[in-house]
């Protein structure tokens, strides 16, 4: 929660740094996507690093690092000085390439979907950052809000490190070429995660903005409403891991992915002349399906990997948060070049029914032998 929280810094306060800089909506969705690089390109080193040294350390180290860009934060000014600090900031969104292996290392295979799931309500920062970060502004100034960040972060990390505890069946560090080399297996479930976790995070990060943009909102009535996208979705996550312990992954990702398909068709509609209950209403769905698809896709990653997973979680996060990279910056250029985001939304549409038809497929593709309600797919080769 707090690595999330730090993450979503600046997304609530997209739409006052494009109204004081004089900034294009490209320029300032760029501004609110780029920590999703680093802390999407570091969750692989990261990973590796977790088992070796483990979840409690690497915490502790993650938490106490991202405090610096987190004050840095606060005292930055300029459109250059404010990405470098975001991309700095993206070290926070490592943190779930530490997490899942180290959460899901504690559970038999049958309960980790839950237990990660669990894990993933963390995701809440994101709503924490919405509602605080354009108030503490107000009232404070930036500098405070990146002090008080900065606090949270090595505060918690003194709590991993004086608290926390690795779980007691450690296994052989993963070699990530060989998991690489597991092809398809992992492939899909990157696929996967990009849609789910990625569609989450850059919604997240864009609806402060469109909703301004849309209906006039202040900073804080924007971010109060985008926390409930957050919340929701992250509310969500567990419930999806629950499920696909019980049901399957896969009939879990059919059924998030026609979910997302539809509202990512309504939202298209709605872009030139939106209302706010009808975008309300999908907004809030499209949440709840992002998040139990993403829930599903890391129930499968330590079974599919169970020796791996830390190198598995680091590969698939890694693609996930590269796809809450992109959807910003095409929506930035889309607005820029339409006055409109309906092609955006229809882009969403496009990929997502491609995983829907991968899940359907993977269903009936299934040999119908079952690990405790986990449908085990034939694997291609």
């Amino acid at each position: 929660m707090a690595s999330f929280s730090a993450w979503g810094l600046i997304a609530p306060l997209a739409k006052h740094f494009q109204d004081t800089l004089g900034l294009s909506s490209t320029a300032t969705f760029f501004l609110t996507a780029v920590p999703v690089v680093l802390g999407s390109l570091l969750r692989v080193p990261v990973g590796m690093l977790t088992d070796r040294l483990g979840g409690r350390r690497m915490f502790a180290l993650l938490l106490a690092a991202s405090a610096v860009p987190a004050v840095l934060f606060g005292y930055a000014q300029g459109y250059w000085q404010l990405v470098g600090v975001g991309f700095l900031l993206g070290v926070t969104g490592a943190s779930f390439a530490i997490g899942v292996p180290f959460v899901a290392a504690w559970f038999e295979p049958e309960r980790q979907g839950l237990a990660v799931g669990i894990y993933g309500v963390g995701n809440v920062g994101t709503a924490i950052a919405a509602l605080s970060a354009p108030a503490i502004v107000h009232n404070w100034g930036r500098p405070t809000l990146g002090w008080i960040a900065g606090g949270v972060l090595v505060g918690v990390a003194a709590l991993v490190a004086a608290g926390g505890r690795d779980a007691p069946r450690r296994r052989p560090p993963a070699h990530y070429l060989e998991t690489l080399r597991a092809g398809w297996r992992l492939y899909r479930l990157a696929v996967f995660y990009a849609i789910t976790f990625g569609g989450f995070v850059a919604m997240a990060l864009l609806l402060p903005k469109l909703l301004k943009d849309w209906f006039g909102y202040s900073l804080f009535q924007a971010g109060l409403r985008a926390a409930g996208f957050s919340i929701a979705g992250t509310l969500a996550r567990p419930v999806g891991g629950w499920l696909a312990d019980r049901v399957g992954a896969y009939p879990v990702l059919t059924l998030a992915f026609a979910g997302v398909a539809v509202d990512a068709a309504v939202l298209a509609a709605l872009a030139p002349s939106p209302r706010i209950v009808p975008i309300t209403i999908t907004c809030l769905t499209l949440a709840c399906c992002l998040g139990a698809g993403s829930g599903a896709v890391f129930k499968l990653v330590p079974h599919e990997f169970p020796h791996e997973a830390g190198a598995a979680a680091g590969i698939v996060g890694a693609t996930g948060g590269l796809g809450g990279f992109f959807p910003p910056l095409l929506m930035g250029i889309v607005k820029d070049h339409t006055g409109t985001y309906s092609l955006g939304f229809v882009g969403l549409l496009a990929a997502t029914g491609f995983c829907l038809a991968l899940a359907i497929w993977l269903i009936r593709s299934a040999t119908g032998v079952e690990l405790r309600g986990v449908p085990r797919v034939r694997r291609a080769q």
